[in-house]
């Protein structure tokens, strides 16, 4: 009996668990009706090397979040390890949450793959914020990782 108990306690406290992080993950990352990167697909960024729009009937969700996928293979691939494709700062523009810790919204053709991790960009009315981000790519990048744990922790 103590040791049913003792298993019903861990699946519970797992599930609550789960459901947080899922509610946090969709209240802080850039998403559109709970869809990640406005639909692109984020393991083509690797593989193809550029944006490419996912298929709705092509979707997973990985802790809340959906992502579409341009393949089968693609969404294969994320299943098997979402956390490598996953953009960095929830999808928002790693400029902007270097520089001064704001969520601004992305252009999905504007990105880097920089140490395996997906960044994405702002890139509007003159605006491309991936060259900034290039002129001090070491420093923006640390204040990013900080200013995002703010959001997520």
């Amino acid at each position: 009996m103590k040791k049913s108990i003792l298993i019903l306690f861990v699946v519970l406290s797992s599930t609550i668990s789960f459901a947080q992080t899922a509610a946090k993950r969709i209240k802080e990352f850039n998403l559109e009706n709970k869809v990640a990167i406005q639909g692109y697909d984020p393991v083509a960024y690797f593989t193809q090397k550029k944006a490419v729009k996912g298929k709705k009937e092509l979707a997973t969700a990985f802790e809340g979040v959906t992502y579409y996928f341009s393949s089968q293979a693609n969404k294969d691939a994320f299943t098997k390890s979402p956390a490598s494709y996953e953009p960095q700062y929830g999808g928002w523009c790693a400029y902007a949450m270097g520089s001064n810790g704001e969520k601004v919204e992305v252009d999905p053709g504007t990105f880097k793959i920089l140490n395996g991790k997906l960044f994405l960009f702002y890139n509007a009315y003159f605006n491309n914020t991936l060259k900034s981000w290039n002129k001090d790519e070491a420093n923006l990048n640390k204040k990013a990782d900080a200013n995002w744990k703010k959001f997520i922790n």
